[in-house]
């Protein structure tokens, strides 16, 4: 069985230390083959907070990709970092962002969906441009025929029944666009909620797959990350939280690609 670790919105600058440090210590102890991380790895986009969001990335031991999320890039106040130079405080962990895996049959694919500038108020909603669906799908196209293939951004690309919102522009032509391409499961975070729905397109069923939040900034569950179990070209998501509730499937299937 192969095993990854899904986990979003640290919130480094609101992050929960004991969460940390218990999903530290579970990736020590139980050794996933990969941790995929979507994004909010900081608060503020601050040196400070990607240094110790860096730092901990790198005290797991094992492969990590890393997404962009809308507080890893400079705030509102910050203008003209934001539009001319969002990233350049990300040296601590350059070379995970949107890094493509290979892992045990699996291929994990990046697709950003933050912005720098909408035409809207809210900025912190995803946007997935033409440029970054394509250059998701042409990975996606050179992966291994046999390969599970995951899609890793930040916002939800439609709504997952959760409190909390994406609404990504341009998302459900992305789904869609996804789904024709045979991709298994699109990853997310955001929302701070854990979900997995699955979307069918033409007989094929792709999963979106949410995961909560290690900050304490906390809705509707308690610190969280999902861990995804892949067994014989089955992929079953698992709850675990920092509680005394059990780890629990919420999966509506276990089943990948044709029904």
């Amino acid at each position: 069985m192969t095993k990854l670790f899904h986990v979003s919105d640290v919130h480094f600058g609101a992050e929960d230390p004991e969460a940390v440090a218990w999903f530290r210590d579970l990736v020590a102890a139980e050794k996933p083959d990969a941790v995929i991380m979507t994004g909010d790895l900081t608060m503020r986009a601050t040196p400070g907070e990607f240094e110790a969001g860096g730092a901990w990335l790198r005290s797991l031991g094992v492969p990590v990709t890393l997404e962009v999320g809308n507080h890893d890039i400079p705030y509102y106040w910050d203008p003209i970092r934001r539009l001319f130079s969002p990233y350049s405080r990300y040296a601590a962990v350059e070379r995970m962002i949107e890094k493509p895996l290979d892992v045990a049959g699996i291929t994990v694919v990046p697709l950003k969906t933050t912005a720098r500038a909408q035409w809207r108020w809210n900025w912190s909603k995803g946007r997935v441009s033409r440029g970054s669906l394509r250059r998701a799908l042409a990975l996606v196209r050179e992966a291994p025929e046999d390969h599970l293939i995951f899609v890793a951004g930040h916002h939800p690309l439609i709504e997952g029944g959760t409190k909390g919102t994406a609404k990504t522009r341009n998302g459900d032509a992305a789904l869609e666009a996804l789904a024709e391409a045979g991709v298994h499961a699109v990853l997310s975070g955001h929302v701070h909620d854990p979900f997995d729905v699955p979307y069918e397109r033409g007989g094929w069923t792709l999963r979106l797959i949410g995961a909560g939040t290690l900050s304490k900034r906390t809705r509707a569950t308690p610190p969280a990350f999902n861990e995804i179990r892949v067994s014989g070209g089955r992929f079953e998501t698992i709850v675990r939280t920092l509680s005394p509730q059990p780890e629990r499937s919420i999966s509506s299937t276990v089943e990948a690609g044709r029904g």
